[in-house]
């Protein structure tokens, strides 16, 4: 509680950051991790069995890989993203984990306090970011060595709790907690204010800012703006913070560079249909979680709709199908559909989707099969909600059907809320005539420093980028953090 309350006081007295970030997930931690000075470098004598980034690497050791070329070290490397940089980073961390290798990383961290940038991680969560708002024992879809952050894997913060991975995956709970860990071992917490909710980023011109506040503004003696730059705007940051008696207190900060790591969590998509504001109809799989708990849901109520086909539906699923809820599952697309994700998932590493995948083949409507409580609707949609917890799908041929059911979860996705950038931030994204959405369109950034190409000194990572798993927003965060120690000067010759 001190260490928050000091945090706070801080962020009144001091109120100019050289950057500021919005979200403090993984991508927020680790970019926090990479401007505090941790500095990553090739590893002597250590061999990747990628034969040309291996010669590339060779060339100059003595260089940080922060201050090197990042496009040609990534140059002709390929696996499971779009982003170079985010495949050279897990390379270079995991070499050849795509083949089951087992390969260490090829990178030594050095601490080098003089490289350190100022910055601020503001974040409505403690550290991690969304993961804490997962039910814990949800396992995760990546492997458990795969959700780790740079020099501290994620297996050995596990073998240390006495635990080890359940067919190589960890839970969201087993997660969060990593990530806290992670932030106070690397001595990072200074950077964080938790529980800060920003309202509004936006430019403003320097000169706006009298020059009397910009005297109080300075930490330790740092300009305000690097004079070699003549910034001539900087982003003003507003927001609030709750005390500890449960208020709102607002805060003002100004920064040269900010960088969007919000994630996608924020906002869960509706289907836009008649009764889907209803009490009984929700959009998150916690509110499941309450009903179970609360004893409303249980084996002898009305079935519980679960809408949507991704793994968070899945989820759903399997949490209701553990507690004997029944369930009726409806999804638009036939489950024979190669778009659909337990048609890309390895059965033998998720054996869990593969049931539930199983369940929406066997048990549809038109034919009774071998699992309880569960009927599946494929190539259905949702016409409408009704009061009386009647609800009305339609299938591929026009025909309707009614059901009567205790709750609804419509689990279809999120979208990220940018509701605190102008325009809801719709002009960052790649079809700038559209909202941004993470799968269809992200914000539009420069695939080696990560900076919007709409809004100079504005940097985007994970998810709004484009990068949904935690072992690519990595690359990200080194794109961003080479970009800024460029901008900033503190890259040695």
């Amino acid at each position: 509680l001190e260490t928050l309350l000091k945090g706070l006081l801080h962020l009144q007295k001091y109120k100019f950051f050289s950057i500021v970030f919005s979200g403090n997930g993984p991508s927020g931690i680790c970019l926090s991790y990479l401007l505090s000075g941790y500095t990553p470098y090739f590893k002597r004598h250590s061999l990747h069995p990628h034969p040309i980034l291996q010669r590339k690497l060779e060339e100059a050791p003595e260089i940080s890989v922060l201050d090197q070329d990042l496009e040609y070290l990534s140059e002709g490397l390929e696996g499971r993203s779009h982003s170079p940089v985010a495949l050279l980073f897990d390379t270079l961390q995991r070499p050849d984990t795509d083949f089951g290798g087992t390969e260490e990383s090829v990178l030594t961290w050095w601490h080098e306090p003089d490289r350190a940038i100022p910055h601020l991680v503001l974040g409505r969560n403690a550290p991690g970011g969304a993961w804490h708002s997962i039910e814990g024992s949800m396992v995760t879809l990546s492997k458990g060595e795969w959700m780790g952050l740079p020099d501290l894997p994620f297996k050995e913060w596990l073998q240390q709790k006495r635990r080890g991975l359940r067919n190589n995956r960890a839970t969201a709970e087993d997660i969060a907690q990593y990530y806290q860990h992670y932030v106070m071992k690397k001595g990072l917490q200074k950077n964080f204010r938790c529980g800060t909710v920003v309202t509004s980023v936006r430019k403003v011109s320097a000169e706006s800012i009298s020059n009397h506040t910009q005297k109080d503004l300075q930490e330790d003696g740092d300009p305000l703006w690097n004079s070699n730059e003549k910034s001539t705007e900087v982003f003003q940051v507003d927001g609030f913070f709750k005390t500890m008696e449960g208020d709102k207190e607002s805060f003002s900060i100004y920064a040269e560079n900010v960088v969007l790591a919000t994630g996608t969590y924020d906002n869960p998509t509706w289907l836009g249909v008649k009764g889907e504001n209803l009490s009984y109809v929700h959009h998150q799989l916690s509110a499941l979680e309450e009903a179970v708990k609360s004893n409303s849901v249980g084996i002898m109520s009305d079935p519980v709709l679960i809408v949507g086909a991704g793994l968070t539906a899945a989820d759903a699923i399997l949490f209701a199908h553990h507690c004997n809820i029944p369930v009726i599952h409806v999804f638009r697309r036939r489950v024979t559909d190669p778009g659909l994700i337990f048609n890309q998932l390895p059965k033998m590493m998720y054996p869990e989707y593969h049931k539930v995948h199983q369940m929406m083949k066997e048990q549809t409507a038109a034919c009774a099969g071998p699992y309880e409580h569960y009927i599946s609707l494929p190539e259905h949609h949702v016409l409408s909600f009704g009061k009386d917890k009647k609800c009305i799908f339609q299938d591929k041929n026009g025909c309707q059907k009614a059901y009567k059911i205790s709750m609804a979860l419509v689990l279809t996705g999120s979208n990220p809320n940018l509701s605190f950038l102008p325009n809801d931030g719709v002009g960052l994204a790649v079809d700038s005539g559209q909202p941004v959405n993470p799968k269809r369109n992200p914000i539009d950034v420069d695939p080696f420093t990560y900076e919007c190409t709409q809004e100079k000194g504005l940097y985007a990572l994970g998810p709004l980028a484009g990068d949904n798993f935690v072992r690519f927003v990595q690359g990200g965060a080194l794109a961003v953090a080479s970009s800024l120690l460029k901008k900033a000067n503190k890259n040695p010759p």
